[in-house]
């Protein structure tokens, strides 16, 4: 007897889900292994072990037609595609070695100290004392990565306030081109993108630096010279929202979940564990396409080649399959494994730096903070892949 395959009538990038994208995520895990989603004509994979296999099968699941719903195939896509996210190997391997290189242990421990000190410095200026009420998105998630994360690629101070506009319709054009969310970051996206590309320019950046490490890479011959201004580029697609979120996520988690501030005050070297919970609970990359090149079995279906699949990151983050106790924000939780930084060879190469960012925020805001918790109610920021508040209202004792 041939299985049925579930089939949802449901709209990933509907704004109602978009806001609270859980009991969708949940309808995807309980329908099956593998679910079909006619309103535009793709699949989805939402249980952990799918979605891990699929992360971990480049052979079969490709990146290089598009990462969004466009397939590049059959499809323009709206700027030149990432060397990173949106190549397989070869085309992948030299900008991913690069950049592995550039951001790895030895550069992260040249600006452990400076970020830490960045950060303590953040936090005087926000918590003069006493018990101060705050939004933590602009004055803490957003403003320690827009402080330390531009200054180590290499960019000028000016103009800086491009950045998280791009990187958020980058992400938005993920989803459906004719989406409200889309559409409506069409217009100023010519001068956010037009300044990006100019920062990337081997004259625009300091002489020291990520953006030069790459370029010097470059010189070196382990990228073309036309290469690296879209390896940096990268950087700052990447670089930025998505750490923003991920400590906006671990701040609202902290501050909403009772004791945990507390338990992280008492063992502050779970402040890397709660940065990972935090990424694993919320999950600031809620998906990607993935696009199939043969014909691929999942569960008792096949998905023919060449077709769409919606890899839902957030769902496996969730599945009870793989996850005790899942809904719950967990100090005491190993959540290594989680798919909040994708996985494979297309897992996100700046996660350290990310992690690194987190870690220096938060151990400031330990060593000043006594108590941490909402102020107001949190108001969701909306984007096709992204999950992240718009407003974080809390209260902080010092």
């Amino acid at each position: 007897m041939t299985a049925v395959l579930p089939t949802l009538d449901l709209d990933p990038f509907d704004p109602e889900v978009l806001r609270d994208p859980l009991p969708a995520q949940a309808a995807l895990r309980d329908a099956g292994p593998l679910v079909r989603l006619p309103r535009y004509d793709t699949w989805a994979i939402a249980r952990y072990a799918e979605v891990h296999a699929a992360l971990t099968d480049w052979q079969s699941f490709e990146s290089s037609a598009g990462v969004g719903l466009t397939n590049f195939r059959t499809g323009t896509p709206w700027r030149p595609p990432s060397l990173l996210l949106e190549a397989d190997p070869p085309h992948h391997d030299a900008p991913r070695a690069v950049l592995a290189k550039v951001l790895g242990p030895r550069a992260l421990r040249k600006l452990r100290a400076d970020w830490l000190a960045d950060a303590e410095a953040l936090v005087d200026e926000v918590l003069p004392g006493g018990t101060v009420e705050l939004d933590a998105v602009p004055a803490l998630a957003a403003a320690f990565p827009l402080r330390v994360f531009p200054d180590a690629v290499g960019l000028a101070r000016e103009g800086r306030e491009h950045l998280l506009p791009y990187g958020d319709h980058a992400f938005n054009a993920f989803g459906p081109t004719d989406n409200a969310l889309v559409l409506a970051g069409n217009a100023s996206m010519p001068e956010h993108a037009g300044w990006v590309a100019r920062q990337c320019e081997r004259e625009v950046l300091a002489p020291a630096g990520f953006g030069a490490d790459i370029w010097a890479a470059a010189d070196r011959g382990e990228l073309t010279h036309a290469q690296a201004p879209l390896v940096v580029r990268s950087l700052l697609t990447a670089g930025v929202d998505t750490t923003v979120h991920g400590i906006g996520a671990v701040l609202h988690a902290l501050a909403v979940t009772p004791g945990a501030w507390q338990l992280l005050r008492e063992r502050p070297e779970l402040v890397r564990v709660a940065f990972d919970e935090a990424v694993r609970w919320e999950s600031p990359v809620q998906a990607f396409f993935r696009t199939t090149v043969r014909d691929v079995p999942v569960g008792d279906a096949v998905v023919p080649a060449g077709e769409k699949v919606l890899v839902v990151f957030a769902a496996a983050n969730r599945d009870p399959r793989r996850w005790a106790d899942p809904d719950a924000f967990d100090l005491t939780r190993d959540p290594s494994g989680h798919v909040g930084f994708g996985m494979g060879i297309h897992q996100c190469v700046g996660q350290h730096v990310a992690r690194l960012e987190a870690e220096s925020l938060l151990t400031a805001l330990l060593a000043r903070v006594t108590s941490l918790e909402l102020a107001g109610d949190p108001v969701r920021h909306l984007n096709n892949t992204l999950r992240s508040w718009e407003s974080l209202p809390v209260r902080l004792v010092c």
